[in-house]
């Protein structure tokens, strides 16, 4: 979610709950908020969790992981959806696009692009079989 859009409606549920029901209102919106922050928290370790105890840059089956790729998703999405953690390609220059691979038990590699921590390429790579 856009961090603009986050913190609006992070204004406009306390602006609600003090305009309702005052001070207890504002508490209630807190603890909404609080809790809400909290879900998001466990939502990050858990995938990362997940993503850290996987082998680095392998995924049970990069076609499948290609066909569910979306340009703009984010990495803690890719991460969700790959179950590990990438392996990089090169360090990016300052502003540049870093490149992460995944591949699976048939050699078949995919190479996603991000731009700030989002989704902008990716491409898939199959194995030369000397054909």
């Amino acid at each position: 979610m856009n961090p603009a859009a986050t913190w609006a409606l992070i204004a406009a549920a306390l602006a609600a709950g003090w305009y309702a029901y005052g001070w207890p209102g504002l508490v209630l919106a807190v603890t909404a908020i609080t809790f809400w922050m909290l879900l998001q928290f466990s939502r990050v370790t858990r995938v990362m969790r997940k993503a850290g105890n996987a082998p680095v840059g392998r995924v049970n089956s990069a076609v499948m992981l290609q066909s569910k790729l979306r340009e703009g998703m984010s990495l803690m999405q890719v991460l969700a959806l790959t179950g590990s953690l990438g392996e990089r390609i090169e360090p990016p220059a300052e502003g540049a696009e870093e490149s992460w691979r995944w591949c699976d038990d048939g050699g078949v590699c995919v190479t996603i692009s991000l731009r700030g921590g989002r989704v902008v390429r990716w491409m898939l790579e199959r194995p030369q079989n000397g054909v």
